[in-house]
């Protein structure tokens, strides 16, 4: 997942998507297994996927969009339970159609599939998350220069850095550790984006822990619960965040066993509601790229999962400044909804979008 420099990006949402409609064809154990893994297996998981789907599409600037490539025969009931997922042929000498596909649901940012497909492969399906952002409140171009940003491996570098102050004390929080301790608070700043009357505004919230602190600490505070939050205990909070261009690739399949469903992995996996063919899990790919700067964000994962056969005051304000200037994460919600989109970690020296 990570980045030999300890930097990633990944779409949840769009893994979860992209398993869930594959999990809709899982029957008998490997259905249990999936279940337990993503909370819907068999028909429950169709249902659970075109409900989801929907639901992150309410966030302004964010479009979704799954399609299923097959050599062999898909069931009918399978199609009939996805009705927002479309459906072509497969042949693995050219790939040009879903490559085209990939370019016109991710706006250009993805030219083609995460990997080509081979002659091994009996059905691929290919999940494109998108979303695209501009902050209600904005960083001013003559505030960026460039700043001390200290990676995790502690050298330091100078990279473009953006600054301004929040538009009140209450878009950044302090969330608790259980230890009590000082060291293992987290501080979180939440950046809004703007949203048309009845949609989800996109939230960004950036998350830094103490130093020497990893993603495994940090990220969790992006959703932890208000009871955990400590208000910031000043009158204005200013921040200073590097520019951020990331793009990584995740391999999931891998982690698919260690995580409770090895059955679809395996000779054993029973996707029988899917196609009359016995199939597999061979691999499940994600690349993502996520960019920031002063105009707002922008990120683009593909999801791709192919299967082969079994074998005001006048006194002086305090201001409390949060500087993002070593290792850091950052979270895309869909709103308010708890939904992560994205999840980054920059442990690296940032680089700009522009560069």
């Amino acid at each position: 997942m990570w980045a030999a420099n300890g930097d990633f990006a990944c779409s949840p949402i769009g893994l979860w998507l992209a398993l869930s409609a594959v999990a809709a064809g899982a029957r008998s154990e490997t259905a249990q297994e999936l279940h337990e893994l993503l909370g819907a297996a068999g028909p429950e998981a169709a249902s659970a996927a075109t409900e989801v789907a929907a639901r992150v599409t309410q966030t302004e600037g964010l479009a979704v969009a799954t399609g299923v490539w097959s050599r062999i025969p898909v069931y009918r009931d399978f199609r009939d339970e996805l009705p927002d997922i479309s459906f072509g042929h497969l042949d693995p000498a050219n790939p040009s159609a879903i490559n085209a596909w990939v370019r016109r649901a991710t706006g250009g940012i993805f030219r083609e599939l995460p990997d080509c497909p081979d002659e091994d492969d009996l059905l691929l399906l290919v999940n494109a998350l998108t979303v695209e952002g501009k902050w209600a409140s904005r960083f001013k171009q003559q505030n960026t220069v460039d700043r001390t940003f200290t990676d995790a491996q502690g050298v330091e570098h100078l990279v473009p850095t953006m600054a301004k102050t929040l538009p009140g004390p209450e878009y950044a929080w302090t969330v608790e550790a259980p230890s009590g301790g000082a060291a293992d608070e987290v501080d979180v700043v939440a950046l809004l984006c703007d949203a048309e009357p009845g949609r989800l505004p996109l939230q960004v919230s950036l998350v830094r822990g103490a130093p020497g602190r990893g993603p495994a600490d940090v990220l969790p505070a992006a959703w932890a619960p208000h009871e955990h939050r400590r208000p910031v205990d000043a009158d204005e909070v200013t921040i200073a965040v590097p520019r951020l261009h990331l793009r990584t690739r995740l391999e999931a399949e891998r982690h698919l066993a260690s995580l409770g469903a090895p059955l679809s992995v395996s000779a054993r996996a029973d996707f029988s509601g899917m196609s009359p063919e016995p199939l597999r899990i061979a691999g499940v790919t994600q690349e993502s790229v996520l960019r920031m700067d002063e105009e707002g964000v922008r990120a683009a994962a593909v999801t791709q999962v192919w299967k082969n056969t079994r074998s005001v005051s006048v006194r002086v304000p305090r201001t409390r400044h949060i500087a993002f200037d070593r290792p850091f994460g950052l979270v895309l919600f869909a709103g308010s909804s708890g939904l992560p989109l994205f999840t980054a970690w920059q442990a690296s020296a940032p680089r700009s979008p522009h560069s």
